[in-house]
Parts: structure tokens; sequence; C-alpha cells
């Protein structure tokens, strides 16, 4: 196998001259082909495992919960909400989600999804760490998103180097190197993100690690850590512990990390659109200040949030995180039985070693492969090369699915893998 140690940037840097040009997420790709074949193959069997919405897949927000919302949403009406949030959500994820000893509902801003929440904290440190066009430092495999959302508010991707051996994962030593290799480029590493468990690959950092990965970082001169827990439920070691977590650290360096939580994976809420960020004071009110003028959060998403903590979000969610338990372990043990190397670890994503099927079909890479599978047999899979050239040979196969469903799938693709 081969073991890339390059530490490539996107080829162009935004700076004054010029602006990358973001285009659309493949994930999109992806859909229109599974419809090209819908219409072309009517009544034949689908094979869905590229999700990453559990919403679609999954049975989504329990009706209870809908409902609760929808009369808090009546009661509240339809005016504009508070850029940072409403006050009793924030009071909810401090209190009643993370009962956290550290923070306030200052130190929470309430976000319309993950993907609004990364790049409001992307251009927030940016501006409080003077390093506007620095790089925002993600693992070498990373979640399209993160590939691409930098650029959007004038920032630059930066992927560390990684180890196919150990799951991409970025180390102290990347870290370093990274650090260097943006001052070559006349730039800063604004931000370091962790998230775990990993999209795409599935990886699951301990906080032990996490805390070490974020003391070299600030350690090099990274004015931040950005820390996506957004598929922490989904993982059989149970959520993190936030407590736990902030008692590594001085005030000083709480200050300094951010964290970003939300209901996409854990209770299957992709189009509720609500995540939220944990940061310091300064932080919440730059990105309040700058939300006032641009993305404010819509107060039903809150209300699905609010409710949701306040009914013990443990049990709410138990609906998303048993089934995918369950396939989890189903996926584990069919890899094995066949011999099919894979990271399958936490979150809802094995990460599949698929080189040996390309060289058998002569296909160039996993993405030849995606298509041929969504065009030819209606079976829907995530290339690796999507995220990066270094994972070419590798596919993501979603298994936030029924149960029954997850070892059909697996069935599919291995029966066309040896056809």
């Amino acid at each position: 196998m081969k073991n890339q140690r390059t530490n490539p940037v996107l080829p162009r840097l935004n700076d004054k001259r010029t602006e990358v040009s973001v285009p659309q997420s493949q994930m999109f790709d992806i859909k229109a082909s599974f419809v090209e074949y819908r219409k072309q193959n009517p009544g034949e069997p689908t094979y869905d495992s590229s999700q990453g919405d559990g919403g679609a897949s999954l049975p989504g927000v329990p009706q209870h919960i809908l409902q609760w919302a929808y009369k808090a949403l009546l009661s509240n009406g339809t005016g504009y909400g508070k850029p940072a949030g409403s006050e009793a959500y924030r009071k909810a994820v401090v209190e009643d989600y993370w009962q956290s000893k550290y923070l306030s509902p200052e130190n929470v801003v309430s976000c319309c999804g993950g993907r609004d929440a990364l790049l409001k904290a992307y251009a927030a440190v940016q501006y409080l760490s003077g390093t506007e066009g620095g790089f925002i430092l993600v693992s070498q495999v990373p979640w399209i998103s993160y590939k691409w959302g930098p650029y959007m508010v004038g920032s630059n991707t930066l992927c560390a180097t990684g180890d196919e051996y150990n799951s991409w994962a970025i180390t102290k030593d990347s870290i370093t190197e990274s650090v260097r290799y943006a001052a070559y480029c006349g730039k800063r590493v604004s931000c370091l993100v962790i998230t775990s468990p990993d999209n795409p690959t599935g990886r699951y950092t301990s906080l032990e690690e996490q805390v070490g990965l974020i003391r070299h970082a600030f350690s090099k001169g990274i004015p931040y850590v950005l820390c996506d827990w957004i598929y922490h439920w989904v993982s059989d070691y149970g959520p993190y512990d936030l407590n736990k977590f902030y008692s590594y650290f001085t005030g000083c360096e709480r200050d300094r990390i951010i964290v970003m939580d939300g209901l996409t994976k854990s209770l299957g809420a992709s189009n509720i659109r609500n995540a939220h960020l944990l940061a310091s004071v300064e932080v919440c009110n730059t990105i309040a200040r700058r939300a006032s003028h641009g993305v404010i959060p819509g107060f039903y998403g809150e209300a699905v949030a609010y409710c949701a903590y306040k009914a013990g979000f443990q049990e709410v969610s138990r609906h998303t995180t048993k089934p995918i338990s369950e396939s989890r372990e189903i996926v584990k043990s069919f890899l094995d039985k066949h011999r099919i190397r894979a990271i399958v670890d936490q979150g809802y994503y094995a990460f599949i070693d698929v080189e040996e099927w390309l060289l058998k079909e002569c296909m160039s890479s996993s993405s030849e492969l995606g298509i041929w599978l969504a065009r030819h047999h209606g079976f829907a899979i995530v290339p690796g090369s999507y995220f990066h050239e270094v994972a070419s040979n590798w596919i993501r196969f979603s298994y936030a699915l029924p149960p029954e469903e997850t070892k059909r799938n697996l069935e599919k693709l291995y029966s066309l893998w040896n056809k």
C-alpha cells in the first residue's frame, strides 16, 4: 500500500489578489446518480450507504419532541430572534445538556447547523488572532466541507500530514510540520480542527489524546483549537464529558478552545438546522455581533434542541444511537469475516480499502467505482477520493441505517466486489 507523507495545500491560496472558486459538494453528485438509476430502473432495489443524515435513513427526531417544539414556536411567534440564540436555549445547553461547571449561557452561540457554526468560528478566530488569510488546519483526509469551508470566509485550508495505518490522524509531529509549512507560505495557522468521531474515517480520539494535541498546538503558536464533537453521541463509549475535558486546562487555555456540537447526527435532525458553539465570551460576542448582520439562528431549531435537552437527551436520542450501535457490530463482524481491510471505529462510517477491487476492474480510483455502483447497480457510497487524493483507494460506507438494511447493503456490496 502507498503511504503518502505529503502536506498539500489546495492549489490556490486566498490572498489580496485572488479568491478560490468553491465547487458544489460532490455529495450531491451521488444523489443525482441515484435519481438517474431510479428513472432507468423503476421498481429495482437500491442500496444507499452514502448517508450522513440519520434523519433520512433512520426515524429522525421523535414526533413528540417536534410537536412540543411547535407549541413553543406558536407561543414565541415568528419575529427575529437573538443573534446568539434565545436565553432559554443557551441556558438549556449549559445546564441540561452539558451540565457544565465551567460555562454560563454567555459562553454559548446558537447556529443554523454545523456548517454555519464552522464558518462563524473561522471568521471569529481569524479576526481575534489577527491571522486573516491564515490556515485552518485539518486532517489529511477531511470531511468535504472542511476542505472548502475556510475559503468562504477568506481563510485557507491546510491538510496535516497523515498515515493511512493510523487513519490519517493528526499528530503532534504533523502539527509542528504544518506550522512550519504555513510560515514557509508566509502565513499562520489560525485554528486547528480536531473532529471525533471523525468524518469520513470514523476514527475516535479520546479526551486525553485531544488534550495532548491541543496543548501541543498552543505551544507551537496556534491561537485557537476547535473540537468538532457532533458525532460523539453516536459512539459505544458514550458522549464526551465536558467537565472532565475542561478540567485539564487553565481558564486562559479554555478561552482558546471552541467546542461544536449539534442535533444533526445524534438526533437525525439535519434539516432542523441547529448546532451550538461553546467558547469564550469574547469569541461568542464577536460571532453574535457579526451574526446580527448575517445569519441569525431560527427559533424552531432552538426549540427542538431545548425540548430534547429538557426531556433527557440520552433517552431522546436512543432511537438513533441504538440501531447505529447494532449496525456497527454487524459491519465489524462482516468485514472481519471476509478479511476486508477497513477502519471501523465510532461515529457511523466505515472507511473501506477497495484497492484490490479497483485493480481487478482496472479502475483508476474510488470515484470511478462510485459512479459505476450508483449508475449501474443503484448502490451509493462516497468515494474516498472526494475527501483527498491520498484516499483514492478507499470508500466511505455509512451504517446510519437499520441493522437489517446495513446487513443487506454489505452483502450486496460484497457480491458486486466478487462478481
